[in-house]
Order: structure tokens, then C-alpha cells, then sequence
């Protein structure tokens, strides 16, 4: 162990590989059981590791190369995950690659093996029997367009024991189609832009419902929300995710908790009124125990708050300009069309559209700081997913572009916001590249053009899956889930 070891290039790359691989391979089958069977989640530097292939194990992997400047093996990987088995460890998050780093790289564990430093830094779970939630907790989409859709997919991926969330049902109008079920459950197994879904799905039309990877989600067809009942299907005190946004205020969203069997809500729009506006990992806090409709906030703005408070903090904003050029969402017309909207009439995949968008005012709901601060427009493009945030700021301070992008990097891959803000150095990536990114946004350090006080960044975005995964994390925390967590410094599930 020293501080600055470096991975030695093997003198035979392909029997390297097979060796790894066959570790990856046996991984497989002890990441599961700790997941179903402990409630026990094992991740990469944040990368998770359950129900994950070789290969997808052995790409988190060499992920750790971009954080650490250095490589991470399965060799000094496998042997943690094995101790981790071996130990009568209970519910939490735990990341191995930054435990193998801390033993083999950062000379963490003088005078013990790796076993001792296992059973040393992983002894608080040991004890631990709290699950990470008094009861499994009912979800249930009301509304299964893109965003509805995407958070199924999410949900049923993390279903792994069963004792936190639960996807239960998902509420739509009736389609006129006489196979109206079987078509939903398709539109969830096939997707043009994030491929298949990871699984098997059956459709049970007697029971009216559909079961993907066991789970079985009722199908509720409703034309508004305080007429369902949803202790009729065994659904109670469960939280409602409107993808609708049809109702944005209080008022409206007030409609769900009529329902019998509602106690939350929370919507993937932007919230008008007195509503909160949340971004996870950045104003989460303000969420309390009593707050029963909060809003999730727009894609655009949670991709651009978590880079502009990094931003704000360090150097100081004055002034900014966001430009998003978005991809066209389905409120768009395939060839021109009327539209009430200006614009938005014309073709989607035909033209880019100029239109506005309500981000840089929003920013002031979760930062105050910045209110009157920002101007913003956007510009709809010809693309199906993945949009782009373009922050042009006069800062307080003077900077370079090697200073600022080496802030941006720590920020990334160090602090409280690594899991909202990814880091990428690649000059030939392009917006295909970040298509099923679960973070908020991705910094593009080679785009980044700074003159003394003036700055421009480069903010990739998925404007579907990411946002679906901000949206699971305030799930998370509106349920109550609380896992304990290796790096012990880390707040909320990895």
C-alpha cells in the first residue's frame, strides 16, 4: 500500500481480462443475494453494481480511473465484496470501490488485512437490523407518458428485497383501443430511445394489471383522481406521482389527496402557487415531515441549479444568461399543426423551434439567491432526448478555464453533489453519449470558455431518464427511507 500506486500493465492483456472477468462473473450472484436477501446495495464510486452484467460491472470499474487518476481492480475489489457476504451485515448502501481505493491506494488500514479493515470500517452494519423503512411503501403513477414510463422502469429496478418502494399501480383514461392494457404494458417494454426494458413483463388481463420482473402493477383507468379508491386494489398511505401536469398548484394536486388511500404527492413539473420546488441534493432540506404535495421542478432546472450554486458558491454570480437548446418533447406537432403555443406549431423534426422557457426564473425558487439574476430562451432542436445547457455568467471573481473546470471536476466526482452534476473531458462525446446518464447534468469540460470574469459552460442533460432519477431520489426521501451508508460522510442512499 503507498499513496501513490499505480496498476502495472499486465505482460498478457488478454489473460488479464479473462481473470477479471471471471471475478465480475462471480460477483453476479453475491451483489444479488446481499440485495434481495439483506437489503444490502453494493456500488462502484456511486455506480450500482445489482443487476448488473460482466461487462457493466467491469466498465464501474475502470469508471474509477476518471475520479482517481489510478485503476481499480476486481482483484482488490472481489475479496471486499466475499468479506461482505461473510459478515452478518444488515441494510445499507456501501460503496466497495471507494473501500478497496481507501485499503490498497490511500494507505487507509496500516497493519491489518483486508478482512480486519472490512470488519473495521463495515462494523456499524453489523448491528444494524433498522430497515430502512418502518414498511414497504406503495407508489403509483398517475399518468404513463415518458416520464411515467421512465419512473417504472426505475422503480421495478429497484425493487430488489421489496422492503422500500413499491410501484403498485399507474392511473391512465381509457384508451380506445380494445387491447388498451396490452398496449401499455408494450409502450413499457419497448422504448425508441432507452431500448428494452431490463426484464420480462406479462400482461394479466383478468386481474388488470400487468407483472414486470414479479411485480405486479395494477392498471387504474380514471378520469380524475379523487374518484379512485385505491384500498379497493390493497394499495393504502401511498405516494402518488402525477406525470400528468395538468395540475400544477396546490389546489389541483389537492385532487389526489380526495382519493382514499393517498398521503403524499409529488409532481415532475414545475410547481405554481406556494408550492416547493425541489432539486434533489440541493434544497432537499426543505422538505418536512409534513409537506404532502411538493413539485420535482423541471428537467432544465434541475440540470442547471446544481452547477450554478457550485458556480455561485465558489465565484460568485452577478449576471447570466441560460440558453437550453432541448430536444422536442411530445406537446410538439410531427408536421405543422395548430398550436396555442407560438411556434410550437411547426414540424418538431423538421425545424428548430425558438421558444422561451421558464428554467432561469425558476432557479430563484430553489436558490434565492440568484432572483433577477438570470435571463433564459430555448431553442426545441430535432432530436428525441438529451438537450443541452448553455450558462453564459459575469462573475464576481476573475477565473481560467483550467481553474474553473477543476473546480467543476471535484465538485463532480467529490462533493455532496456528485450524484447531480458528472464530469466529462472527452472532446469527441456527443448527445447520444448521454442517453440513460442518471445524473441531473453532465459538466463538458472541453466546451468551457472562460475570459477573466466572464464564463461559459456546457451542461449535457438527459432531459427523460435523468430527470426520472431526480425524481426517485425526493421519492425516496417524501417515503422516509433511510439507509445507513459507507462512506459514512454520505447523506441519503448512494
Amino acid at each position: 500500500m503507498t499513496d501513490q500506486r499505480k496498476r502495472q500493465r499486465p505482460d498478457d492483456y488478454f489473460a488479464d481480462w479473462k481473470q477479471r472477468e471471471a471475478l465480475a462473473e462471480a460477483m453476479i450472484p453475491m451483489v444479488g443475494g446481499l440485495a434481495r436477501e439483506r437489503n444490502l446495495k453494493c456500488y462502484i464510486y456511486g455506480r450500482s453494481l445489482v443487476n448488473q452484467s460482466v461487462l457493466e460491472i467491469m466498465k464501474n470499474h475502470r469508471y474509477v480511473r476518471q475520479v482517481e487518476q489510478n485503476e481499480l481492480s476486481e482483484f482488490e475489489t472481489a475479496p471486499v465484496i466475499q468479506k461482505m457476504v461473510a459478515m452478518n451485515l444488515g441494510p445499507g448502501h456501501v460503496d466497495v470501490g471507494r473501500l478497496a481505493v481507501e485499503y490498497f491506494d490511500k494507505a487507509q488500514g496500516q497493519g491489518l488485512s483486508l478482512d480486519e479493515y472490512v470488519e473495521q470500517q463495515l462494523g456499524f452494519l453489523v448491528t444494524n437490523t433498522t430497515p430502512p423503512v418502518e414498511k414497504p411503501v406503495d407508489v403509483v403513477l398517475y399518468g404513463f407518458g415518458r416520464i411515467g414510463r421512465l419512473m417504472a422502469r426505475i422503480l421495478i429496478a429497484k425493487t430488489d428485497g421489496g422492503a422500500s418502494l413499491r410501484l403498485r399501480a399507474v392511473v391512465v383514461r381509457k384508451g380506445g383501443a380494445p387491447d388498451d392494457l396490452v398496449k401499455r404494458a408494450s409502450l413499457l417494454r419497448r422504448d425508441s430511445v432507452h431500448g428494452a426494458f431490463q426484464g420480462t413483463i406479462r400482461v394479466d388481463e383478468e386481474r388488470q394489471s400487468f407483472v414486470a420482473n414479479g411485480n405486479e402493477v395494477k392498471v387504474i383507468y380514471a378520469n380524475s383522481p379523487e374518484e379512485i379508491d385505491y384500498t379497493a386494489y390493497g394499495i393504502d398511505d401511498c405516494i402518488v406521482v402525477d406525470n400528468t401536469g395538468v395540475w400544477r398548484d396546490r389546489d389541483g394536486l389537492s385532487r389526489h389527496l380526495k382519493a382514499k388511500g393517498v398521503r403524499k404527492v409529488i409532481l415532475t413539473a414545475p410547481g405554481k402557487g406556494d408550492l416547493k420546488n425541489v432539486v434533489a441534493g440541493i434544497n432537499s432540506d426543505i422538505i418536512g415531515d409534513d409537506d404532502q404535495i411538493i413539485s420535482a421542478a423541471s428537467c432544465t432546472t434541475n440540470a442547471i441549479v446544481p452547477p450554478l450554486k457550485a458556480v455561485d458558491d465558489e465565484f460568485g454570480i452577478v449576471t447570466g444568461h441560460v440558453e437550453t437548446v432541448h430536444a422536442y418533447t411530445n406537446d410538439q406537432n410531427l408536421i405543422d399543426n395548430y398550436h396555442k403555443a407560438e411556434r410550437r406549431g411547426r414540424s418538431a423534426p423538421l425545424n428548430m423551434v425558438l421558444t422561451e422557457t421558464g428554467a432561469a426564473k425558476a432557479v430563484a425558487k430553489v436558490l434565492p439567491q440568484l432572483e433577477g439574476k438570470l435571463t433564459g430562451n430555448a431553442i426545441r432542436v430535432p432530436t428525441p432526448n438529451v438537450s443541452m445547457a448553455i450558462l453564459n455568467l459575469n462573475l464576481t471573481k476573475a477565473t481560467t478555464k483550467e481553474e474553473l473546470n477543476e473546480f467543476m471536476r471535484n465538485v463532480a466526482l467529490h462533493s455532496d453533489m456528485r450524484k447531480q452534476i458528472d464530469y466529462s473531458a472527452s472532446p469527441e462525446v456527443v448527445s447520444s453519449d448521454f442517453v440513460g446518464s442518471r445524473s441531473a447534468c453532465v459538466f463538458d469540460a472541453k466546451a468551457t470558455i472562460v475570459n477573466g470574469k466572464q464564463a461559459v459552460l456546457y451542461l449535457w442533460y438527459d432531459n427523460e431518464f435523468g430527470y426520472s432519477c431526480q425524481v426517485y431520489r425526493i421519492l425516496e426521501q417524501m417515503a422516509g427511507i433511510n439507509y445507513l451508508t459507507y462512506p459514512k460522510d454520505h447523506t441519503g442512499p448512494l
